[in-house]
């Protein structure tokens, strides 16, 4: 859903759906494949051959599994190939559950000046030397804030100071369902309450404003902020594997 709002080009093969972002060709997640079944063993192979085959020009490898139980499927095969392999929570909810008050400014971003403060707080984050990493965020936050011209959610930042210090996204095609992206808080400021404020938020807003039915966030299952989202109410709904290899250099 995201991808197409995003202006990915998404193409079904049957087996397996290939989504490409030509705009953007260092965006991993942009330009990937995405399988409708787990491999099997001895299976990883074949279907690194696959993405070679639809991006041949890549220098990356990007696969994608959705809806499984969170187990990795043949990971000694994925290892040998030297792709790392995740597995991430998705949590859904319909309601939200209000948290501790916090004094914030949390607002919808609009100026190009927001804009700007919402890449520069996702660097804060990363600490990419990557050739062209800061560019890949720029057009990333450009990406958003068309997604938002165009009606399809709002991206929501916390301030202090005048400074932008957490922030998220909630975008969705009007089919009722919504997906965060991104919720983010400066090293500086986290454990204050900004992140769980914000997308309590940002979720009601959603459910109101974009007639969401059912809310979806994707979590590490041993990081932190998981515990943050189940105690506004997400819950566990299903997992989702990406396997990826990095570019050599």
């Amino acid at each position: 859903m995201l991808r197409c709002l995003g202006g990915s080009q998404v193409s079904d093969r049957g087996s397996h759906l290939v989504v490409r972002t030509p705009e953007n060709p260092g965006y991993w997640w942009g330009n990937f494949l995405l399988l409708r079944e787990r491999p099997g063993t001895g299976e990883w192979p074949g279907w690194v051959a696959e993405f070679e085959r639809e991006f041949p020009g890549a220098d990356h490898i990007a696969l994608g599994l959705d809806g499984v139980d969170g187990a990795v499927p043949d990971p000694e095969g994925a290892a040998a190939l030297g792709l790392e392999v995740v597995a991430d929570a998705v949590l859904t909810a319909t309601e939200l559950i209000p948290p501790a008050p916090a004094d914030l400014l949390i607002r919808p971003l609009e100026s190009s000046d927001d804009w700007h403060s919402m890449a520069l707080l996702r660097l804060s984050l990363e600490e990419s030397s990557a050739d062209g990493h800061t560019e890949f965020v720029h057009r990333k936050a450009a990406e958003y804030r068309q997604m938002t011209q165009a009606g399809h959610g709002a991206w929501f930042g916390a301030f202090i100071d005048g400074e932008m210090r957490c922030g998220a996204g909630l975008f969705t095609d009007g089919s009722g369902v919504a997906r965060f992206q991104n919720v983010e808080t400066h090293p500086a400021y986290r454990r204050r309450g900004l992140a769980s404020t914000l997308v309590h938020r940002l979720g009601e807003w959603g459910l109101s404003r974009l007639d969401a039915e059912t809310l979806v966030i994707v979590a590490d299952p041993g990081y932190h902020a998981i515990g943050m989202y189940r105690s506004l109410g997400f819950q566990d709904a299903e997992h989702k594997i990406q396997a990826q290899r990095p570019p050599s250099g």
